[in-house]
């Protein structure tokens, strides 16, 4: 029996092809509008911050979207798009809630900057969106694209 090691770049090429890392990759970038506009909207633009994080919220679901049915995830349920987009876009908008709530406790009863509450929102947020996103519209008993 002959036993091979991975190299380190196999190892990297095998996480580079999982969902997850590539479900990493586009919620790096659906943060990265999804703050930028944030930012702007409130400092910028001088919209209240909670408002302001409903339409930077918004900007990033619609990329995460398009990103994540076109390269995230291989399986998928079969829905009709618009069941998928909705379904997609009503976990998302319990991400919203989530996030409305954890950018309040952490900037508002915490007093941490606002950069730092996102970021920390953020990263709770991304394991309830993935988490539930993989199990009811991405998993394997989902039909091959």
């Amino acid at each position: 029996m002959q036993v091979t090691t991975a190299t380190p770049v196999d190892t990297a090429l095998r996480l580079a092809g999982s969902e997850a890392v590539r479900a990493l990759v586009v919620s790096v970038l659906a943060l990265g509008l999804d703050t930028g506009l944030l930012l702007l909207l409130t400092y910028k633009l001088h919209q209240h911050y909670l408002v302001a994080a409903s339409v930077a919220f918004i900007a990033g679901l619609i990329l995460n979207y398009v990103l994540s049915t076109r390269w995230v995830f291989r399986s998928r349920r079969g829905f009709a798009l618009h069941v998928e987009f909705a379904l997609f876009a009503g976990i998302g908008l319990v991400g919203l809630g989530l996030t409305e709530l954890f950018l309040y406790i952490f900037t508002d009863v915490l007093s941490l900057v606002l950069s730092v509450s996102k970021l920390l929102t953020a990263g709770i947020v991304f394991f309830w969106n993935f988490g539930v996103r993989k199990a009811l519209l991405f998993s394997r008993h989902g039909h091959q694209e």
